[in-house]
């Protein structure tokens, strides 16, 4: 499934993508992880949890063993983002997990993070689904933008990542 839109300035298009697309999806993370954790973590942290998360094995492995979905969402055609997402429990098909999301910095603000939420909902109410939970870091700019979205904080979590690094995140969660 692709989608399209168009404004007056500019058009975007969201599509389902797969290990094709690991080193987009790298490239993109280098870039919106260092202007996104620059003041949270450090920068050993965020080499460390960037080797973690989006190695290409360990991207491979999110695609074809944990069954995300990834997409990526382009502007005339240039990749200015993307996200991930899947059933958070195999025995429940009502809860999904948005695993990532993240939007170039100069895409920001201009409602390309509304257009892949957007989109991740339409995907995904169809198979019965009535909640969209994220993790995100306590001192996340992005709370704002999620809570804008419909999100609410449900519950706070500190996971241990190894290497002596914690996520210290908030749980939110978007309901209809």
């Amino acid at each position: 499934m692709s989608i399209f839109a168009a404004t007056d300035t500019r058009s975007i298009q969201v599509q389902k993508v797969a290990a094709e697309s690991i080193p987009v999806i790298q490239s993109l993370a280098q870039i919106t992880w260092g202007v996104a954790y620059k003041d949270i973590l450090s920068p050993e942290q965020m080499s460390y949890m960037l080797q973690l998360i989006y190695s290409t094995p360990s991207l491979q492995n999110q695609i074809e063993k944990q069954g995300h979905q990834f997409i990526i969402v382009t502007d005339e055609e240039e990749p200015v983002g993307f996200a991930s997402y899947s059933l958070k429990k195999a025995d429940t098909k009502t809860t999904w997990k948005l695993h990532k999301i993240y939007i170039h910095p100069n895409q920001q603000g201009k409602g390309t993070g509304k257009v892949l939420l957007d989109y991740i909902v339409h995907d995904i109410q169809p198979t019965g689904a009535n909640a969209l939970e994220l993790n995100v870091n306590r001192h996340n700019k992005a709370i704002g933008f999620y809570q804008k979205m419909g999100f609410k904080i449900i519950a706070e979590e500190d996971i241990d990542i190894g290497n002596g690094y914690f996520m210290n995140d908030y749980v939110m969660k978007l309901s209809w």
